[in-house]
């Protein structure tokens, strides 16, 4: 059996918010977040057998002593008028050379966390992610949500910060989300179940930084917050956030000040970035090639970071 539930539970209208690892950890960091700020309980897990490789095989006294996988687990917790659930995976199955949930595996692995969330009667899934545009690391990360279903649409614009992905700038009512985040979301609205993607703003320049992005990580949680009709402290994501953001100057003094850049270059980058200060469009103040330009340096820096289930535009 590929689901293990540890207890039986018997829930109020529970909805259930998903995390995975993907661009700047921005998913997987806000339902951890939620998930110790309501101390959320263990109750069950997807064995990982059939989806991942062992991560390391660990051997005490020439004997083999366990196998580790990556772990995906289900949460809850119960409130006065309706419960929560939180499924949290360390990793998402992939196939062809994806870093991204992909193929057979993941698509199974979306259609298990949905038989738990049909088994305890949810309302809404919610899952989160990163969208990769062109804003400023120093301005406020919007939410971007795509929801399953066309009645949850004047719900969402009525949240502050949030926009729907299709009437983001310049998208031309289209939009594509790859991925675990996108795999729930289709095989959700294909039970009849509604789901949501929420996916916060994250700089381009920073989509292979090693470093997580709470910033955007604490504008999902701003939603969930309103959605769930929770209210969770919110202040040591802020300090997270500030952190990370002393860490991102820092590096992008030591860009511009590179030996390894010519001046000149170096110059156009930091003027490109500043401008970014001042807009709140996805299609930016800069050109292709200003990006182009961007990255190919700064990928010279970063050591190569890991991608998710998230949307560029």
């Amino acid at each position: 059996m590929s689901i293990k539930i540890y207890q039986e539970l018997f829930l109020r209208s529970p909805d259930l918010i998903c995390g995975w690892p993907g661009i700047g950890r921005i998913g997987i960091l806000a339902v951890d977040y939620l998930r110790r700020a309501i101390a959320a309980t263990e109750f069950a897990e997807i064995e990982p057998w059939e989806f991942f490789e062992p991560r390391r095989v660990v051997i005490q006294e020439g004997l083999l002593k366990r196998v580790d996988f990556p772990e995906n687990k289900f949460y809850y917790r119960k409130f006065d008028d309706r419960d929560i659930l939180l499924f949290i995976g360390e990793e998402q199955p992939a196939s062809g050379g994806n870093l991204y949930g992909a193929g057979e595996k993941a698509y199974r692995l979306a259609n298990l966390v949905l038989d738990v969330a049909e088994k305890f009667g949810c309302r809404r899934v919610y899952t989160s992610g990163a969208a990769v545009t062109q804003i400023h690391h120093l301005l406020k990360p919007r939410v971007w949500a795509v929801p399953n279903d066309s009645d949850m649409i004047a719900e969402i614009r009525n949240y502050e910060n949030t926009v729907l992905m299709s009437e983001v700038e310049d998208r031309r009512g289209q939009g594509m989300i790859t991925g675990l985040n996108g795999l729930l979301l289709g095989a959700a609205r294909k039970r009849g179940i509604r789901a949501l993607c929420l996916m916060g703003e994250i700089p381009y320049y920073l989509q292979a930084s090693p470093w997580s992005y709470p910033a955007a990580s604490i504008s999902v949680l701003e939603v969930l917050n309103r959605m769930l009709q929770i209210d969770i402290d919110l202040i040591p994501l802020h300090e997270m956030a500030k952190k990370v953001n002393e860490s991102i100057e820092a590096f992008l003094t030591n860009l511009y000040e590179s030996d390894m850049i010519p001046p000149q270059i170096r110059t156009q980058i930091r003027d490109s970035i500043e401008k970014m200060k001042s807009i709140r469009q996805s299609s930016g103040p800069i050109t292709e090639e200003d990006r182009r330009l961007i990255m190919e340096h700064i990928d010279e820096l970063f050591k190569k970071g890991e991608k998710g289930d998230e949307r560029t535009s």
